[in-house]
């Protein structure tokens, strides 16, 4: 069960400042989840160089070289974004009784822990 899901926007809320080099304070969408290793990638956060080999790929060529990519960030640095404040928050759920298919669901909807609304 994670609180941050692909496509969240969320910003990292520890590190060292931008103004320093870090990117405390940035804000970016999740690209993709790693529950196992409990890290997110973000969206133009924790960029790193890799240099690349030229080789072959199915489609032709791959150009080699130094190319800048995300980094894994640990889950526990970021924070999701309320989108009514902007701001950084935590995340609750609330538990919602639905019908579907003649059926009675409970689903749980995550909130925000500052405004209360939905995520």
């Amino acid at each position: 069960m994670a609180k941050i899901k692909k496509g969240d926007l969320v910003q990292v809320i520890t590190g060292a400042k931008a103004e320093r080099g870090g990117d405390r304070g940035k804000q970016g969408k999740v690209l993709q989840v790693l529950p196992k290793e409990n890290r997110v990638l973000v969206e133009g956060v924790n960029r790193i160089k890799k240099h690349v080999r030229a080789g072959q790929t199915a489609s032709g060529t791959t150009e080699g070289g130094i190319v800048e990519v995300e980094a894994p960030i640990h889950i526990s640095n970021v924070a999701i974004v309320d989108p009514e404040t902007k701001k950084p928050t935590r995340v609750g759920y609330r538990l919602e009784t639905v019908t579907r298919d003649g059926k009675e669901k409970t689903v749980r909807i995550r909130v925000s822990k500052a405004t209360g609304k939905d995520l």
